[in-house]
């Protein structure tokens, strides 16, 4: 639940072969199917940016499914930056970022 004390909130950057191979689109299916809440974004580098909340469990295996990514993908490293948790409800597609 966001909010709570046991929400936890990462920020991921994903780099490798990670844009146009629908893996803004895939995250948040994954997201979804387990009640994470957050974003994703293109970087204007050509990694993708996303950022999770929710329960610990389930935010552990979105970035699990984050370090391999659609069968399209290749991902050459994964970085991840703790954050507060903002209270983030839903999970959506941003357009990109510089």
């Amino acid at each position: 639940m966001p909010g709570s004390e046991s929400t936890i909130r990462r920020r991921v950057v994903v780099r490798g072969a990670v844009q146009g191979v629908f893996f803004r689109d895939s995250c948040r299916r994954e997201a979804d199917a387990r009640g994470v809440a957050g974003s994703a974004a293109n970087l204007a580098d050509g990694s993708v940016e996303i950022v999770l909340e929710g329960e610990p469990g389930a935010l552990e295996q979105v970035l699990e499914w984050a370090r391999h990514g659609p069968d399209q993908a290749t991902v050459d490293g994964v970085e991840v930056h703790e954050e507060q948790p903002r209270g983030e409800s839903s999970f959506s597609i941003l357009n990109s970022r510089e």
